[in-house]
């Protein structure tokens, strides 16, 4: 590949073609993959300028029109390296889950994402067709979230040293001034509600994993959510805080939230949705739905009286349409999440202890 004969520069095989080392040493096969394959899918005119970095119009620019009533607001920036096993999983890949994971993390801070960075760690002998198909993945949910790539870098490990491909992303963001979102805000009463449905993300990579298959497919919830977060801002709703329950998933984020708070949670069984095949699923596996991982979710707490109203907005929207009212705020010097049963009893819902399921996002 990228064979100079007469002057000629052979094309990338996409098709039967791996990557080689000469791909990460920054001469003419590098500089080959990056304009044949992520400058083609991901090609902007941030990204088109060439450089270490990219110049970007100043955020009050980038925003819809009367968005942020012309101010500029505080920027947010988030990172976060995707390691997930398998590369490709039903519903989603590593590339567009590398999209979505950072654009939620800026999203739930209150931020409109505006931007995001690419770093990938390829193997040497990886498919370019796998490759390739990751990086169209990538695009077509950059191209969906309405948040380019700008800038990137690409680096070659030698063969057994990787596990295919790794990749980093980081994301760039707007908030206004006067939102503040944030663990530390949850206050006893506030309402708990839940976007949708727990656990397809993490189930749906357990079945490839370990090639299971069930009577009703299980595909991943990778999505952007900063759509969603938008529509739930406009309502005006008195929100205290925003979190997408990735790893750990339910349990363990609102265990995170309760001891930033100072508070206690109370969560009832009965309205936590989990759809009947990925509950089967995961008594099959031992796993607890509350703590697998979710990628295309939110947590929200918001003032119990803006509850309904909120939950309105988020059901009208295609990433809500099963958002549910979980729990509540109490107070609780220990901060402990409980949970009713659908029995009638109660239980701790402590933190997750060690790693129910590795390398799944």
């Amino acid at each position: 590949m990228g064979e100079v004969k007469r002057g000629y520069v052979r094309p990338l095989d996409l098709k039967q073609g791996r990557v080689d080392m000469t791909h990460g040493s920054g001469g003419r096969s590098m500089v080959q993959l990056i304009s044949e394959l992520f400058a083609k899918h991901l090609g902007n005119e941030y990204l088109g300028q060439g450089n270490d970095g990219a110049v970007l119009p100043a955020p009050a620019l980038c925003v819809p029109p009367g968005t942020f009533q012309g101010r500029p607001g505080r920027l947010v920036m988030s990172t976060d390296c995707h390691v997930v096993s398998p590369l490709f999983f039903p519903g989603g890949d590593i590339g567009c889950l590398s999209v979505h994971g950072t654009v939620n993390d800026v999203a739930v801070m209150g931020a409109t994402p505006l931007y995001l960075a690419a770093g990938f760690i390829l193997e040497e002998g990886f498919p370019l067709a796998d490759l390739a198909r990751i990086v169209e993945s990538m695009a077509h949910a950059a191209r969906e979230a309405g948040v380019p790539v700008v800038t990137g870098d690409t680096k070659v490990v030698e063969r057994g040293k990787g596990d295919g491909v790794f990749i980093t992303t980081t994301g760039v963001g707007v908030l206004p001034e006067g939102l503040e979102l944030g663990g530390s805000r949850a206050r006893p009463g506030d309402a708990i509600i839940i976007s949708g449905s727990l656990g397809d993300h993490g189930v749906a990579i357990m079945s490839k994993r370990e090639n299971l298959s069930f009577d009703a497919p299980i595909e991943s919830d990778t999505a952007a959510l900063n759509g969603l977060i938008a529509a739930m801002l406009a309502t005006g709703a008195d929100l205290r805080c925003l979190r997408d329950p990735t790893r750990g998933g339910l349990a363990s984020t609102l265990n995170e939230i309760a001891g930033q708070s100072g508070v206690g949670m109370m969560l009832h069984e009965k309205t936590i949705p989990v759809k009947p095949v990925v509950s089967a699923a995961c008594e099959f596996l031992g796993l607890d739905p509350l703590y697998v991982a979710n990628e295309g979710k939110l947590i929200a707490i918001c003032a119990s009286a803006d509850a309904e109203r909120l939950l309105a907005a988020m059901r009208a929207h295609p990433q809500g349409r099963e958002a549910a009212l979980i729990g509540e705020v109490i107070a609780d010097d220990h901060h402990f999440v409980q949970l009713t049963t659908s029995f009638g009893g109660r239980r701790i819902v402590d933190w997750l202890a060690g790693d129910q399921l590795p390398r799944i996002c």
